[in-house]
């Protein structure tokens, strides 16, 4: 969704993808262009989001949408950004307008969530950004961990598939443990 401003378009981004059996929040900085030209959490067919989330889950990276967010909400795994809209011309994070930056209600999310345990941020660009806005012991306070990943950006090619993969999947395991 796009709205506009004298001389900068403003894109919105998704609501979140939530479940009542949330345990795990993660959060991106913005949807890419494409994902938002598609309507679709990590749209972005070089994205590696979902290929991950397939060994998870179980369900194929190209399944339908519907079924890759049913499958991801039910292991207990919810999916939003830190900001909520921002002017971002393309889609790198570098690009993003820090001056039009609003942050999503985290608050609201904390409390219809209380069994979330942690919050993965999907790269350095969300997790400053979140600092930036919300204070580095937001989550401290609240006792949720959080943990900085590898981005699954296309842009981010220093590291392969297979070890971003591994990464992600380690900080996963906590959806194994107990309630």
């Amino acid at each position: 969704m796009t709205s506009t401003q004298p001389d900068k378009q403003i894109d919105v981004a998704f609501p979140p993808l939530e479940s009542d059996k949330t345990r795990v929040l993660v959060l991106g900085s913005m949807p890419s262009q494409k994902s938002l030209e598609l309507q679709q959490y990590y749209g972005h067919p070089q994205n590696a989001f979902w290929k991950i989330m397939a060994t998870l889950t179980g369900v194929a990276h190209d399944a339908d949408y519907q079924q890759r967010t049913l499958a991801l909400m039910n292991k207990g795994v919810s999916v939003w950004d830190t900001i909520a809209s921002c002017h971002r011309p393309g889609s790198m994070d570098a690009d993003i307008d820090t001056r039009t930056v609003s942050v999503n209600d985290f608050c609201g999310f904390f409390e219809r969530h209380p069994t979330l345990q942690i919050v993965l941020f999907n790269g350095q660009a969300s997790a400053k950004t979140f600092q930036k806005h919300l204070g580095k012991s937001f989550l401290l306070e609240r006792g949720l961990a959080s943990s900085v990943m590898p981005s699954t950006s296309p842009a981010y090619a220093a590291m392969s598939l297979a070890h971003k993969e591994e990464i992600w999947l380690r900080a996963l395991r906590i959806l194994d443990r107990e309630k």
